[in-house]
Formats: C-alpha cells, structure tokens, sequence
C-alpha cells in the first residue's frame, strides 16, 4: 500500500513585543507554511536508499565493509537515488 507522505516547510520571522511590562518578550509567528507532496518515484527511492543503507549498516556492524567502504557506498546510493530525508542522516558518526 502506498501513502502519500507530506512534506512541511515553514519560515518564520523573530518580533519583540512587550506584555505587561518593560520586558520584552520573543514571539515567532508563520509567515510562510508551504506543504508539499513528494512523488511516488521521491518516495520509492527514500525507501530503497533507507533499505540499502541499513544492509551497508548492518554489514559495517559485522565487519564485512570499512568505514570508507561505508561511506564511499553512501556518496554513490545519495547520488543514485537523491533521498529527501536520507541526506538528513548520510553525515552523522556511526559510533
């Protein structure tokens, strides 16, 4: 079964205001909220990249691959299938 997954972006913009009193205060408030649809081929290809990169993981963690195997491997699968999210953990330490 395929679901549609939404993608949220928003920017928002820093104001003082005071309230009661002298203090002043932080508010952050939407100023843009844009939502959009990733494509059935975006979603198939952030699903095959998370399957592939966790066989690389698990491979990793047995000691079948090197680190630089590893991370050579994720340069080519972010290049293959150009993830959304995937890119959002390609850089963080293994250890």
């Amino acid at each position: 079964m395929n679901l549609p997954v939404l993608i949220v972006k928003r920017n928002t913009r820093s104001m003082a205001i005071p309230v009661g009193s002298i203090v002043v205060m932080n508010a952050m408030w939407l100023t843009d909220l844009e939502v959009a649809r990733m494509s059935e081929d975006q979603f198939r290809n952030e699903k095959l990249y998370q399957a592939t990169m966790s066989l690389a993981r698990s491979m990793l963690e047995k000691s079948m691959i090197s680190e630089e195997d590893y991370h050579e491997f994720d340069t080519i699968m972010l290049e293959k299938y150009q993830p959304i999210f995937g890119t959002l953990f390609s850089d963080i330490s293994l250890n």
